[in-house]
């Protein structure tokens, strides 16, 4: 990985969409309008919260990477309803995690309450739905309503692993496949439809979101025991707290040492908040056996993965970022 790829912030790396990126806020701001104020208030709330957008800029580099300067209609409104179905996760995640950080602000449910968070999550998702049958494209409401529904197992799944230490790998990626990176798969697929490409190129572009989605939730997995607070927007070990076996500590508990293994699986079984004495040994073991290592390392190969399925894809900038945002995946810091 060279000190160019290393520099280049994530705006630099979507350079190709700015414009269109400008033009996709006005786009979530007019959707998300309602003339039920709570709806507006949350809603304005969320917009101000931040957040990268990665998977709108995927569709969006995706089609402009395969269009050949072609037009690609409905590109923005199909941007915002990828925001809008992970917005929608997002708001539900909080709750059930009972979470009350994110990006460094409170989450929606801390702020406005749990009931209010999950029905705003329900017009999101709704509102998606309205927004995805404008194109009048069967193709596109299928991906669409396939990942929604993918997604919502993959939330259930995880559900049923938390505070388990039987987990294993596999079942920590089927997770990672459903939760994460199906709506990365679904974003790139659209792009990809959108611009006219082949079928081939449908299914390789729906295969770097599917790798690349993989990677980029490795990393956030990894992040959560290494990375600065300010930078995450949130706490260091939140997964562990929250009782998530993500693979740093699926290695630990496979890999670490008797006294670690036996550590780290008692403390995912308590759904109690752990004594900061346990929780620092934890986290000590995570840092010296290995086990960012590994995830990392789980992450170069899903990168090189998504690399390998653009390799035939026409040169251009839009294609240049795309490459761009998986070199990004593995060394950002929030």
């Amino acid at each position: 990985m060279n000190n160019t790829v290393k520099n280049n912030h994530l705006g630099q790396i979507l350079a190709p969409i700015s414009p269109d990126l400008k033009a996709l806020d006005e786009v979530i701001r007019r959707r998300l309008a309602s003339e039920v104020v709570l709806i507006d208030q949350i809603s304005s709330y969320i917009i101000q919260s931040g957040g990268k957008r990665v998977r709108p800029a995927l569709l969006l580099l995706m089609a402009k990477a395969l269009a050949n300067g072609k037009e690609t209609p409905h590109a923005l409104e199909l941007a915002a309803v990828v925001e809008f179905i992970h917005t929608a996760t997002l708001l539900h995640d909080d709750v059930v995690d009972e979470s009350t950080m994110r990006r460094g602000k409170q989450t929606a449910n801390a702020a406005f309450g749990n009931a209010a968070s999950v029905l705003v999550g329900d017009f999101l998702y709704s509102r998606a739905f309205q927004m995805m049958v404008a194109p009048n494209d069967i193709r596109v409401m299928q991906i669409l309503s396939d990942a929604t529904n993918t997604i919502a197992e993959g939330e259930v799944l995880q559900l049923l692993n938390m505070n388990d230490p039987e987990v294993d790998e596999s079942s920590y990626l089927q997770v990672i496949r459903y939760k994460t990176a199906k709506l990365f798969e679904a974003s790139a697929e659209l792009g990809a439809l959108i611009s006219q490409a082949s079928d081939i190129q449908r299914e390789l572009a729906a295969a770097f979101g599917r790798h690349i989605g993989t990677a980029f939730q490795l990393m956030d997995d990894l992040l959560d025991y290494t990375a600065d607070p300010n930078e995450m927007g949130k706490n260091v070990g939140d997964d562990l707290r929250e009782g998530k076996p993500t693979l740093p500590l699926i290695f630990l508990m496979e890999k670490g040492s008797a006294d670690q293994q036996l550590l780290a699986r008692e403390a995912i079984s308590q759904n109690e908040e752990l004594p900061d004495d346990v929780f620092d040994q934890i986290l000590q073991g995570i840092h010296s056996s290995g086990a960012l290592e590994y995830t990392q390392d789980a992450a170069r190969r899903e990168v090189h993965l998504a690399l390998n399925t653009i390799k035939d894809f026409p040169q251009n900038p839009a294609s240049d970022s795309l490459r761009a945002l998986c070199e990004y995946s593995l060394i950002r810091q929030g």
